[in-house]
């Protein structure tokens, strides 16, 4: 496993089968998934189906999302990370993305700006990463400020999976 990442109000680890009730809560949420295929899980096993495909991105790539629990009370509030994606979406193959997801009762407290900033951190200045990408529903509005208030900038609107989707990028300044 590698070391968590610490922020001021957040502890950002990998993802463990203890979880499971935690991604569950989050992935069974309607309101959660609107912007992200209107395809809640149905029960807990879909969740920990979730996490053991997370944990092969790790061994498989070294990297993967992560659970994202708050410092104060150790409380699993969803996850965020940086993922390897070898599918193609936008003309883009083997990439990586950041992503995010919380549950609704830990939206609007810049949470996902704060792992945010420091998966971009890490991105860059440990993983050593060129660029990173992240895609989002083209109505999903916070999402969009999130990516935005993290430096990304707006490329071009893609259909996927059916949706209008927007694309972002952000060039590592580390790099030539």
């Amino acid at each position: 496993m590698k070391n968590p990442i610490e922020t001021e109000r957040l502890i950002l680890r990998e993802l463990m089968l203890s979880d499971a009730g935690g991604m569950f809560e989050l992935d069974s949420n309607p309101n959660v998934h609107l912007f992200v295929g209107n395809n809640p899980v149905k029960n807990i096993q879909e969740s920990i189906d979730m996490i053991e495909n997370i944990q092969k991105q790790y061994a498989d790539f070294g990297t993967g999302r992560w659970a994202v629990v708050l410092k104060e009370n150790n409380e699993f509030i969803g996850w965020s990370g940086i993922k390897y994606i070898t599918n193609e979406i936008n003309n883009h193959k083997n990439f990586y993305e950041l992503g995010y997801r919380f549950i609704e009762k830990h939206w609007g407290k810049g949470y996902a700006s704060e792992a945010g900033k420091a998966f971009v951190a890490y991105a860059f200045n440990e993983m050593k990463v060129e660029k990173l990408y992240a895609y989002a529903d083209a109505g999903n509005e916070n999402s969009r400020k999130i990516l935005e208030k993290l430096g990304f900038h707006f490329v071009n609107s893609f259909e996927y999976e059916g949706e209008i989707e927007v694309w972002y990028e952000l060039k590592n300044p580390n790099s030539n």
